[in-house]
Order: C-alpha cells, then sequence, then structure tokens
C-alpha cells in the first residue's frame, strides 16, 4: 500500500473553543479551518503543523458516536490519519489481505476521500486512509 505521509492526527475533546486556545496558547498553532460538521454530530479544527496537522474534534451532542467514545475513554487520541494517493486501491488491498475495517467504502470526509481500520487491526489505534480531493479532483 502506498502511504505518502501522515495527513493528521484526530483529538477528541470536551470544549473544541478551550483546546483550541490551549493549543494556540502553549504550541503557537493556529486554526486554518473549523467545521460544523452535523451529519458526523461534531464540530471540529484543523491546526496545520508543518506538513501535518492535529484534528480536534468535538461532539455537538450527548448521543454521537464521538460523545460516547469521549465518555468512554476521555480526551485524547482518536485516529491517525495516513494519505494515500489511491484511496480505491488502498482499500482494496487492505481488503485482500483480510485487514479489519471499519467502512467497507470510502466515505466523504472534509479533506477527502476516506475508510477507517479497526483498531484490533492495528494494536488498539483507529486509523484513517485518506486520498485527499486535491489528489482524487472532485471536492464536493
Amino acid at each position: 500500500m502506498n502511504i505518502t505521509r501522515i495527513n493528521h492526527v484526530a483529538i477528541v475533546v470536551n470544549d473544541l473553543d478551550e483546546a483550541i486556545r490551549s493549543y494556540q496558547d502553549k504550541l503557537g498553532l493556529s486554526v486554518s479551518q473549523r467545521l460544523l460538521m452535523p451529519e458526523q454530530e461534531v464540530e471540529i479544527a484543523f491546526l496545520p503543523a508543518g506538513e501535518s496537522a492535529i484534528e480536534l474534534i468535538s461532539p455537538i451532542n450527548e448521543s454521537s458516536g464521538v460523545a460516547k467514545y469521549l465518555a468512554k475513554r476521555g480526551e485524547g487520541l482518536h485516529h491517525l490519519c495516513l494519505e494515500t494517493p489511491d484511496v480505491n486501491a488502498s482499500l482494496a488491498e487492505l481488503a485482500a489481505r483480510d485487514v479489519q475495517l471499519i467502512t467497507q467504502e470510502p466515505i466523504h470526509a472534509v479533506e477527502g476521500l476516506g475508510f477507517f481500520v479497526h483498531p484490533k487491526a492495528a494494536h488498539g489505534v483507529l486509523i484513517e486512509i485518506l486520498e485527499p480531493y486535491s489528489h482524487h479532483g472532485d471536492a464536493d
């Protein structure tokens, strides 16, 4: 599988505004993008860090999957996002290797098409494989 870089590291937080202030004040990072994603029941913010980014994720209600994750595990690492130039080829390759996947088809994320590898297949880490729209060519 062709992995070109770490696209982002996602961190789940209770309070997005507080987390943003913390990353700005303590690490000097700035928000490049902040979005409300009602279909995923989260609000997110991206803070570039070199050629990668930190994605802060906060639930917008108590019943979302992210809210349940946060209630069970607390704040911290949510997932690691690895970038590929061909999400379909990566998905097919991992499926052929019988790697346990959460999503069986690419889904639209903010920054591209992606899918998720189950934490059981990656020593407890949720991994997103992402093809950025800049590679795929259909940003909608």
